[in-house]
């Protein structure tokens, strides 16, 4: 089965041919599916997947290798640092095509995404297209995860979580990218541990490209499987998205300036309500809020449980993570 899933789809010289990019770390769960899934896409055009493995604790090294043992347009390159926009950074020096695919290890792209992805490149004259982060769990605590992150008390109205209408947007999930104009905008960040997709469209955008999300394109993604690994993934959001905000000034808006406000509200309440039992109030709503979206968005009543806690943590985790980021992180 796995041999058939690798063998990938005839190619023909119709398509343009593309290169896919991705860094991983510990990802020996998801990457062969993320793999297999770029060469059953319905896509004539030849394809070249480059690996950039970091220092995982897990089997990903062997995993990546053994891929690259069955497909020979696969190829495994060393990411020592293990930090993502390093690692794509290497990946890209390595691309040969004009039109660069960024995956992610736990992530998978639907059949027509490249398809799609590349017309719609020509059609519109974007230089990077995205669409939408389709969370999805396989765990209860997953799924309700994922539910939050497709929802807009979760998120906020960002497109590629929530969807919406196709058009020019600041920045999109992953990407197909014109090559030339990533390589023109200096690839990405390596300061930008994280938020370096939303720094480099960024970038992009400043250098007169247009960024386009097509709600059509889906990529599986596979939420964070515990409540540590999901607060520190929503505190490093926090921090990092707040490091943007300083390097380019006035790209903050009030959907970023909503989880830290939220925290600080939500924290004087409790503080204020020992000495005033009223002032609990906004709290108090707050979580009737959660409360009511668990049972809106929720499946079953062990998912509906989790809605609240999960976004409790999303909303507290960015928001700290927002207020403390320090000056630091980046050094410029």
């Amino acid at each position: 089965m796995v041999d058939k899933e690798l063998s990938g789809y005839p190619h023909r010289e119709s398509e343009p041919a593309i290169s896919v990019i991705l860094t991983v770390l510990n990802e020996e769960r998801f990457l062969e599916g993320a793999i297999s899934a770029v060469f059953n896409c319905q896509y004539s055009g030849d394809i070249e997947v480059i690996i950039a493995v970091g220092p995982s604790k897990d089997q990903t090294r062997a995993v990546a290798e053994g891929l690259a043992k069955k497909n020979h347009a696969v190829s495994v390159i060393d990411n020592p640092s293990g930090r993502t926009p390093e690692g794509l950074n290497r990946a890209l020096a390595q691309a040969k095509h004009e039109i660069v695919v960024r995956i992610d290890g736990h992530s998978a792209i639907s059949e027509n995404y490249l398809r799609r992805a590349v017309a719609t490149m020509r059609e519109t004259g974007a230089v990077n297209v995205g669409g939408i982060m389709d969370a999805q769990g396989q765990t209860p605590f997953e799924e309700a995860v994922a539910l939050a992150m497709r929802s807009p008390i979760g998120v906020g109205s960002s497109k590629f979580h929530t969807g919406g209408n196709p058009g020019s947007v600041d920045t999109v999930y992953l990407g197909v990218f014109n090559k030339a104009a990533l390589v023109a905008a200096g690839g990405y960040d390596e300061n930008f541990t994280r938020a370096q997709d939303w720094e480099l469209n960024y970038r992009l955008r400043k250098n007169g490209g247009q960024v386009w999300f097509d709600p059509m394109l889906k990529v599986t993604y596979r939420p964070r499987s515990s409540l540590r690994a999901l607060a520190k993934q929503y505190f490093e959001y926090g921090r990092w998205r707040r490091v943007v905000s300083r390097t380019h000034k006035g790209t903050i808006n009030l959907r970023y300036l909503a989880p830290p406000i939220n925290l600080i509200v939500n924290s004087l309440a409790l503080l204020g309500s020992l000495v005033n039992p009223l002032l609990i109030l906004p709290t108090l709503t707050y979580l009737i809020a959660l409360i009511i979206a668990g049972i809106a968005l929720g499946k079953n009543w062990k998912i509906r449980l989790r809605i609240p806690i999960v976004l409790i943590i999303m909303h507290f985790s960015w928001g700290f993570g927002f207020l403390t980021s320090s000056k630091s992180l980046v050094s410029r």
